[in-house]
């Protein structure tokens, strides 16, 4: 690890000052993936701002009918709380189904959202990544890329997202609050994530002296009818090969409305918002969730070890629809 200054604010304006006049900062919250990656020489801030302490530790009604969940709210609050479990049951679960319950308790909201790539070459500063060193070039492109991506992909990166919050708030249309010295800002969960392209060191849409305030949840939680499914290669402790959050609006058994959202697939959470539209109105069954897993996939491409995510998406997404509807 290499030497680096250290700060800790009392409030957001001097927290934003504060990484704005430091060269090479960083905000530190629970550190449970900035520590890793300074560990391992991934990443080398020479200046740490510390927020752990910042009025940014509330779960609230937003005004807008929804819930507002604070920066700094550990997951393992934001999974329990009972206003989440109640009406959002859907990002509950898919807290609980990622990292640990040690994990769980030291990690914040804001912080799942920035969580860097679990990609092993990412890790590896023996390796060229462009993720990590632009124009190094991908290790995983001809390497060992069992976990990565098949949608969103490109010559630059192949790396996959491995939040499983995320993918929970995508569905649910969440929206991002920000701050920095020129004011505040709000960005819909779409627009939050970047895919690769040719700046793959680039994993969002935030400006270097920007922090993260809040999560705004919409009104519409669909507590109804939901599922989180993640598929993995052991029960705990382990980032999704692919994972779903599949959220549905019935009236009886016809489809209202449809969220569908993919882990493990993609540089970001990936939604299909036209595959999702296609559901409205058509009946809950097995050959629609079968047509509609196909257009989200339709453009998959797959790489020597990971050809199976291909075919696996596919059965994840029926498998998630179905449980959400309540057919299995």
């Amino acid at each position: 690890m290499n030497p680096f200054t250290y700060s800790r604010p009392t409030d957001v304006p001097a927290a934003v000052q504060d990484v704005a006049t430091h060269a090479e900062a960083k905000f530190i919250a629970g550190g449970t993936n900035l520590l890793d990656l300074m560990k391992e020489n991934v990443m080398k801030p020479h200046h740490l701002v510390d927020i752990s302490r910042l009025a940014l530790n509330k779960i609230e009604e937003n005004g807008k009918g929804g819930l507002r969940l604070g920066a700094l709210v550990t997951n393992a609050a934001t999974a329990y709380h009972p206003e989440v479990e109640k009406r959002y049951p859907l990002l509950s679960k898919a807290i609980l189904a990622g990292a640990s319950p040690q994990l769980r308790n030291m990690a914040t909201d804001g912080g799942n959202l920035l969580q860097r790539t679990r990609c092993y070459y990412f890790y590896d500063v023996a390796t060229p990544c462009n993720k990590r060193e632009p124009g190094s070039g991908c290790s995983a492109i001809k390497g060992y890329n069992r976990i990565h991506a098949i949608l969103g992909a490109s010559e630059q990166c192949i790396a996959t997202h491995p939040s499983d919050m995320c993918i929970a708030l995508a569905a649910l249309n969440a929206t991002v609050l920000v701050t920095s010295k020129r004011g505040d800002r709000s960005i819909p969960f779409a627009e939050f994530h970047r895919l690769p392209g040719d700046t793959p060191q680039l994993d969002n849409t935030l400006e270097p002296d920007e922090i993260i305030t809040a999560i705004d949840l919409p009104e519409k939680g669909f507590a109804e009818n939901h599922t989180y499914l993640k598929i993995r290669d052991r029960a705990s402790y382990a980032f999704a090969l692919v994972s779903v959050a599949a959220a549905l609006e019935l009236e009886g058994n016809t489809i209202r409305e449809a969220r569908i959202a993919l882990g493990g697939v993609a540089h970001k959470p990936w939604r299909n918002e036209a595959a999702e539209a296609s559901l409205a109105g058509k009946p809950a069954t097995k050959e629609n969730f079968q047509q509609v897993a196909g257009m989200i996939i339709s453009g998959a491409k797959g790489y020597e070890h990971n050809q199976f995510k291909i075919e696996l998406a596919k059965r994840a997404i029926v498998r998630a629809l179905s449980q959400a509807a309540k057919l299995i």
